[in-house]
């Protein structure tokens, strides 16, 4: 996902509109998602975080992880959070057939219980995006992007850049996974201090959520 940059300007989701991007900017309300679980170590600790400030967030799972850890993902929405379909084997839709990805998505579909999906990368074609919305899913991108996957960044870099970027309607992406362990458990608390204390909200996303 490195190709985005921390922050997606309205001006340029307007020109995608038929993804979602961010909630109503009229309501103190931000979006937290986390990508590639479940992971039976990270996922765990991102739960008791959430828990911890009755924060709700959405995961979007890796099919493949949800069959190897299912007792992790039946937490999520027995906990109040919700879930959606990040293909089974995390691919990227600029190095995958059409054809290929979408018996992926539906692949992961058989075993995760959503019609909301973010793409991998953030990278997905306009033939994929046609086909998933023809089957009903809504795609979900985001407008802030954490960091705490990127190697050559800091904890302190990369919650700088989300305390900075942080708005109404924010979909706020992070990931539950190992790579991102040892800064998650930095910026996290941190994080969710600095929401508590400018009086964020936090809600899940839901399938018939606006695009505006």
């Amino acid at each position: 996902m490195r190709w985005y940059p921390d922050i997606i300007k309205d001006w340029f989701s307007s020109l995608f509109s038929g993804y979602l991007w961010h909630g109503s900017r009229e309501d103190k309300v931000v979006y937290i998602t986390f990508d590639d679980g479940p992971h039976p170590v990270v996922t765990p600790y991102v739960l008791q975080e959430l828990e911890r400030y009755d924060f709700k967030a959405t995961f979007f799972c890796i099919g493949d992880c949800v069959q190897r850890h299912t007792d992790i993902y039946d937490l999520l929405p027995m906990k109040g959070h919700a879930v959606g379909n990040h293909t089974f084997h995390h691919l990227n839709s600029w190095k995958t057939t059409t054809t290929s990805y979408l018996e992926d998505v539906h692949l992961a579909n058989s075993v995760i219980n959503s019609q909301l999906f973010r793409p991998p990368y953030g990278r997905i074609t306009s033939s994929i995006a046609k086909s998933l919305r023809v089957q009903g899913y809504k795609i979900v991108l985001w407008d802030v992007l954490s960091g705490d996957f990127d190697i050559n960044r800091s904890a302190t870099s990369c919650l700088k850049n989300l305390e900075k970027n942080t708005r109404n309607g924010s979909i706020i992406v992070f990931h539950d996974s190992e790579k991102a362990f040892e800064k998650l458990k930095v910026i996290l608390p941190k994080y969710f201090r600095f929401l508590e204390s400018e009086g964020y909200k936090t809600a899940i996303i839901k399938h018939t959520a606006s695009t505006k």
